[in-house]
């Protein structure tokens, strides 16, 4: 398997985790959409699922280090 597979797996735990907690905070906290909440939950799921490996495969390869160049971001480096 390639590095950007296994990125975007380690990544799609957390995407997932991040559109799982969006959707269900949206559902529960709109009184209109809590009448529904037995509906939508399950769905809120769904397409948490649906979307996590198309979003993870697109942040993979942004997350991976470029060789030879040096960050002028962190402290202590020249």
């Amino acid at each position: 398997m390639r590095t950007r597979t296994y990125m975007a797996g380690m990544i799609g735990l957390m995407v997932n985790a991040v559109l799982f907690g969006v959707g269900v905070v949206t559902v529960l906290s709109v009184p209109a959409l809590s009448a529904w909440a037995t509906y939508l939950l399950p769905a809120v799921v769904v397409v948490s699922l649906a979307l996590t490996p198309f979003i993870a495969w697109r942040i993979a390869p942004l997350l991976r280090a470029r060789r030879g160049e040096r960050s002028k971001d962190v402290v202590g480096t020249r």
